[in-house]
């Protein structure tokens, strides 16, 4: 793990030692680009409940792959928030996008055998409404939220639920994420992570973290991604 990994597009890092069959997605900033929406819902959300002053989205951004919930603590923000956050993120959820080439991803990822799901920051009713608003629910074997597990990421939990759900070996699958708190879960879960970086993510920091590879655009993901065979 944690190779040595250029900025080149479509970078990797050295292969990995074993044949994948399962991809977990972290959602916001990997599968969505909702970084609009959050921002507005964030910010009047602080309006409601903190009031005058700018809300301190650049601080929030740097704990996102957390728990709403857990953020707030962190920031000393109150826990009121979350309320009118939720509220005001389902209103604005039309104007969350796809990012360009993951449809086709999960698409190819699908015909190749490979199974998937969502583990992700957000509570799971919230994510999978996103998701089939979206209309790409279906492409997904199992969509978790950090409300249905005891700790969320960085701990492992998320990702130790899904792969048993999915009945895989850490060995078999990858985590695919755009924070630091995504690899950190992967590697303690056991599983290899890979970086995501065609959001809006610091790269420069997300790959300070040691993922196992990286990639610039959904559809370079399916380099490490070949057939599923009995062998795997």
């Amino acid at each position: 793990m944690q190779s040595g990994i250029s900025l080149a597009p479509g970078l990797i890092g050295t292969p990995f030692t074993h044949p994948k069959r399962v991809v977990v997605f972290d959602l916001d900033g990997v599968i969505v680009d909702s970084f609009a929406v959050m921002r507005e819902a964030f910010s009047l959300a602080y309006a409601e409940v903190v009031g005058d002053g700018d809300a301190p989205f650049e601080e929030y951004e740097r704990h996102l792959g957390r728990y709403f919930p857990d953020i707030m603590r962190i920031m000393g923000l109150p826990l009121e928030m979350e309320e009118p956050f939720v509220r005001e993120s389902y209103r604005l959820a039309g104007r969350v996008r796809l990012f360009p080439g993951v449809t086709p991803l999960l698409r190819e990822l699908r015909e190749r055998g490979f199974r998937t799901a969502i583990a992700t920051g957000k509570a799971g009713d919230r994510a999978r409404h996103l998701l089939e608003t979206l209309e790409v629910l279906p492409y997904f074997d199992h969509v978790l939220g950090s409300d249905e597990v005891a700790r969320a990421k960085p701990a492992p939990d998320i990702v130790l639920r899904a792969l048993e759900l999915l009945r895989s070996r850490p060995e078999e699958a990858m985590m695919v994420g755009d924070a630091v708190t995504d690899i950190g879960a992967a590697r303690a879960a056991g599983v290899d992570a890979v970086a995501a970086l065609w959001g809006e993510s610091d790269a420069t920091e997300l790959l300070a973290s040691g993922p196992d590879a990286a990639f610039r655009r959904p559809a370079d993901l399916l380099a490490v991604c070949p057939p599923v065979t009995d062998a795997a």
